[in-house]
């Protein structure tokens, strides 16, 4: 074996050694997620002081993990690794073409996650410079990207809304509207999957997660996913007790695409 995939490999296993991955589960994760490459990126983020410690999963899920980690300074941060065995590359392939930040002209899978993990990077650094609810990026390298983790005020990380619905639901849509036309209007993007399994419950905050497949407003799918996402979100929240509907989110939105 290469020695430095060696070097990166013991060093990663320092990491996962400190993990509390008890579970067959966590173990089944684990060797899913962590191949040589995987292991080389994350042995250079932990030289370059970005982590220090993997301390189990936050959520889990067909393409991607989300992993607690512990920096140099006690600080937390999310680690997001997407797994190239698992991750559906036509659906990514389909977000990202039309894209004009990308001009991305391969079939390599592994090139194309690259591109997919620096696309919600470049979204999330895109949404948060514009002050909207989002993670904060801290930095990207190959299939992992870091960003802020999103706790409650007892440390732990925040429930999505499908798991923790709002106590107040009025007053939590009436925030969740604002942040969804600042992401239209202010960051000129789109979501493209926007529903409560991708929003947090940060105390009654909604958080916007899971930007990698939104796209920029002057894509040609920009608002056929617009749409997509307003009647997902009013059918969701009609559920909730909300008294609104497709066309009272759109028109407080007030995309025009010029």
């Amino acid at each position: 074996m290469d020695s430095k995939i060696t070097k990166a490999d013991d060093e990663v296993q320092k990491l996962i050694s400190k993990k509390r991955l008890k579970s067959v589960e966590d173990r089944r994760v684990a060797s899913e997620i962590f191949d040589k490459i995987t292991l080389e990126s994350l042995y250079k983020l932990a030289n370059q002081n970005y982590l220090d410690i993997l301390n189990g999963a936050i959520s889990t899920g067909k393409e991607a993990n989300v992993l607690k980690g512990i920096k140099n300074d006690d600080s937390p941060v999310a680690v997001k690794i997407y797994r190239i065995s698992t991750s559906d590359f036509k659906k990514m392939n389909y977000y990202i073409a039309g894209d004009p930040r990308f001009n991305l002209r391969t079939k390599n899978k592994r090139q194309i996650i690259y591109a997919w993990v620096n696309k919600e990077f470049r979204n999330l650094k895109r949404l948060y410079e514009e002050n909207l609810s989002v993670p904060k990026p801290i930095t990207t390298l190959n299939n992992i990207l870091i960003l802020e983790y999103i706790v409650d005020r007892q440390g732990n990380p925040s429930p999505t809304v499908k798991v923790k619905p709002p106590k107040d639901v009025d007053s939590f849509f009436e925030k969740l509207l604002n942040e969804m036309s600042k992401f239209v209007n202010k960051g000129k993007l789109i979501h493209g999957d926007l529903s409560n399994f991708n929003i947090l419950n940060q105390e009654e905050t909604p958080v916007i997660i899971d930007v990698s497949q939104s796209v920029v407003t002057d894509h040609p799918l920009a608002e056929e996913l617009l749409k997509r996402d307003i009647n997902t979100i009013a059918k969701e929240y009609k559920k909730l007790g909300v008294n609104t509907s497709s066309e009272e989110i759109s028109n407080f939105i007030n995309f025009k695409n010029n």
